[in-house]
């Protein structure tokens, strides 16, 4: 297996008219993996239904998110994990830090050993 890339011109960010150009690799991405075909996938190497596999997948979706909404790290081991962060104004003063200075919140996912591994030992192939 191999990650495609293909190559790129950017120039340089705040610069009238880009500034001095340069190429870059930029991974391309050539498909998807959906629920559906995650799950034939698992189905194959399982002795669990189809229909069982979607209904964990979607609770695992929903009870994830149930839990990023209350504060919580969702951890799942070799995969990874997935937190809340936010992004705020500043304010002079300590007690004037409320919610309504929140400006932006996001999901950082963070990955797993497993991850890591095939990052550390993926091939490249140029496009």
């Amino acid at each position: 297996m191999s990650i495609k890339f293909k190559v790129i011109e950017r120039g340089e960010p705040g610069v009238v008219g880009g500034g001095t150009k340069k190429y870059y690799a930029s991974a391309n991405i050539t498909g998807e993996a959906t629920i559906e075909k995650l799950t034939r996938r698992i189905e194959k190497i399982s002795t669990v239904s189809g229909a069982d596999i979607r209904a964990v997948l979607y609770a695992l979706v929903d009870v994830a998110v149930e839990e990023l909404a209350d504060g919580k790290a969702v951890r799942f081991d070799d995969l990874g994990s997935l937190r809340v962060s936010l992004s705020s104004s500043g304010v002079e003063k300590e007690s004037d830090v409320t919610p309504a200075i929140i400006t932006k919140s996001k999901v950082i996912f963070t990955p797993g050993k497993k991850i890591k591994e095939m990052l550390n030992n993926v091939k490249y192939e140029k496009m």
